[in-house]
């Protein structure tokens, strides 16, 4: 399965999904509001491809193809004959819905329009088309080209076509899908991580172990990859903190309450990898 796709967004994200469809054969318009961002996203995409060729995962003429089918845009218009849109902005509701209000009078009828969201619930954004059965979450994760997962979302009113368009086309682009039948806040994966990174947090915050203690003992003893405060560092403080307080907000379960120190960090912008130190010195 190939065609048009639009990715709305072209941040680290955005430009992951760009660059994993368009290597599997997708036609791509990747669309931002600025210039600039589009040239950091596609200069991200270039470089991603670059380090496949030199590891030979990928060959030089193949990462070519690929780049000549990503078109860079500001226009949303461009987005108007995609079989599938992809939004991917910054996980702000009202961002969202003018988007996809946007969207739903621009694209066709049958065009699926789909929510990168880690934490919105889809509903919320399908209330602001006229066609909420066509919207659905794909919740693809960071680095997009390394990690497997697509989390696919039902939201109240998504249909069974609409369900298999996304699966089809995730998995043509080579994941693995997970389907959340009840869209609740933070689907299933962002519900676990924050979970685990809120206790984590306390733990630290609290004195009980280090940083690095906490994060081997969930390495060594349950068979992570990473630990979860050297995974909120890499995804940033400020996202994870984002996430819970909106899982928080719709749950209102004591779990997901973010603790000071995270607020705190988010303040003096010590928010990860990004910043340079979070939990950890980067």
């Amino acid at each position: 399965m190939a065609g048009k796709l639009a990715v709305i967004g072209a941040g680290l994200m955005g430009s992951g999904i760009a660059q994993v469809s368009a290597q599997a054969g997708w036609d791509v318009v990747l669309r931002d509001v600025t210039d600039e961002a589009l040239r950091r996203g596609t200069d991200a995409i270039r470089a991603s491809y670059d380090k496949f060729v030199s590891k030979g995962k990928l060959e030089a003429h193949d990462a070519d193809a690929a780049l000549a089918r990503i078109t860079a845009t500001t226009d949303l218009d461009a987005a108007a004959d995609a079989d599938i849109v992809v939004e991917a902005v910054f996980e702000k509701l009202e961002v969202k819905h003018e988007i996809f209000r946007t969207l739903d009078k621009l694209v066709r009828e049958d065009t699926v329009l789909a929510s990168n969201t880690s934490a919105i619930p889809i509903t919320k954004i399908a209330a602001a088309t006229e066609h909420p059965e066509r919207v659905v979450g794909t919740h693809f994760f960071s680095p997009v080209p390394m990690m497997q997962l697509c989390e696919l979302v039902r939201g109240y009113k998504t249909s069974d076509e609409t369900l298999a368009k996304a699966r089809q086309f995730a998995e043509s682009v080579g994941k693995t899908c997970i389907v959340v039948n009840r869209d609740v806040a933070g689907f299933v994966t962002t519900r676990l991580i924050c979970a685990l990174v809120v206790e984590a947090t306390k733990l630290y915050e609290s004195g009980v172990a280090s940083a690095e203690d906490i994060d081997l003992a969930c390495k060594l003893g349950f068979g992570h990859a990473m630990g979860p405060l050297a995974t909120a560092d890499l995804t940033g403080v400020d996202i994870l903190l984002h996430a819970t307080d909106n899982i928080y907000t719709e749950s209102q379960d004591e779990k997901f309450a973010p603790p000071e120190l995270m607020r705190r960090m988010v303040d003096a912008g010590d928010i990860g990898r990004k910043s340079g130190q979070g939990f950890y010195k980067h």
